[in-house]
């Protein structure tokens, strides 16, 4: 059999839809509102043809430079040759979702608000700064307490 080298080839698992998650879209993913600079994810919803991402777009995180009645625009950074491209794809809305790659930079900002203002109040200074972990502190283990043990099997017996 020759070999196929279609738009779609090689998508099999790629696009197929989740478990219980087959049928007609859902009408709350066309009332997603979506503005210029948001950050999206793509996938690519295979109940829907129109407006469907190539294959190398799926999984691939851009920004928002677009916005239509039916679809946006999106700019995705494409390495070609060992360099960055900007490309624009326009793509449907039901093949997008907001990302959440931003959400624990967002809660992390909220939470450095609140413990500067906290620590204004009270006068004192508080470190904002993320901390790598640390080593564990080194400890040793007592052998008075912790007796060894000694595991045998259960003898089989037969219970008729």
């Amino acid at each position: 059999m020759p070999h196929s080298f279609g738009y779609r080839a090689r998508t099999r698992d790629m696009f197929k839809r989740g478990f219980k998650d087959h049928g007609p879209i859902k009408l709350s993913t066309y009332l997603i509102p979506y503005r210029v600079g948001d950050i999206v994810d793509i996938k690519a919803n295979a109940a829907q043809q129109k407006g469907m991402p190539h294959k190398y777009y799926h999984g691939r995180t851009g920004i928002i430079y677009n916005v239509t009645p039916s679809a946006v625009g999106i700019i995705i950074n494409k390495v070609v040759g060992g360099r960055y491209i900007e490309k624009r794809v326009n793509i449907r809305v039901e093949h997008i979702k907001h990302s959440k790659c931003r959400q624990e930079f967002l809660d992390r900002v909220k939470r450095n608000h609140e413990a500067h203002v906290k620590a204004k109040e009270t006068g004192e200074r508080v470190q904002l700064k993320r901390i790598p972990l640390l080593p564990r502190e080194a400890h040793t283990v007592s052998s008075t307490d912790n007796a060894a043990q000694t595991i045998v099997p259960v003898p089989y017996a037969t219970t008729i």
